[in-house]
């Protein structure tokens, strides 16, 4: 059972009550399902390096779940793609990573309205920042010494290299996460009709 916190903050929900409210863990997946296919084909589809709805899944897990699980989301989404795709010692960063901005979405989970708006933004720039610089760093600590000198001046060159893709997550990410916090609103707005809809027809 739910809570209402001190603060007045939408309540965080059990798993009985997502079993009651099905449609938000199944939206939840489908996101997650399209950030995994994305991830996949992206490549294929010609698009720009690191443009990922990974972060958006996991705002919108994170807003629609309102539970522990949701922190999983952008994992699920790189273990499983790169399952598919292969990938390398690099991951162990990357994934790091991806769980620490899953973190971070479970911060953003009790956000509504207009602040949900700034969680978005804010959200989808920090996470951008924290991916680019934990991974740029992992490649500089994997690769020092062969592919940048070992200092200061490598990891610096490791940052300069990475800029082109920043560049697009951080881009893709000020229009997805914004459009994830939509989906979880208009989720809301009709589960609100719905149960206006059932008292009413109970009522009767």
């Amino acid at each position: 059972m739910s809570h209402a916190p001190a603060d007045g903050t939408t309540p965080d929900l059990g798993l009985r009550e997502l079993g009651e409210r099905w449609w938000r863990p199944a939206v939840a997946v489908l996101l997650v399902v399209a950030a995994i296919v994305w991830r996949v084909v992206k490549d294929d589809l010609g698009a720009p390096p690191n443009l990922e709805l990974s972060t958006a899944a996991a705002f919108a897990a994170a807003g629609l779940l309102r539970h522990r699980l949701a922190m999983l989301a952008p994992l699920v989404v790189v273990a499983i793609s790169d399952v598919l795709l292969t990938n390398s010692a690099i991951l162990l960063f990357t994934w790091t990573a991806w769980a620490a901005i899953g973190v971070g979405a479970w911060w953003t989970r009790r956000s509504s309205g207009g602040r949900r708006v700034v969680a978005a933004l804010g959200f989808g720039v920090g996470s951008s920042l924290v991916f680019y610089l934990w991974t740029n760093f992992g490649v500089w600590l994997q690769g020092r010494g062969t592919f940048y000198p070992a200092g200061l001046d490598g990891l610096l060159a490791s940052y300069v290299a990475g800029l082109p893709f920043l560049r697009p997550m951080l881009l893709g990410n000020l229009v997805l996460v914004p459009v994830a916090a939509a989906v979880v609103a208009l989720v809301e707005r009709l589960e609100r009709a719905h149960a206006v809809g059932a008292v009413a027809s109970f009522s009767r």
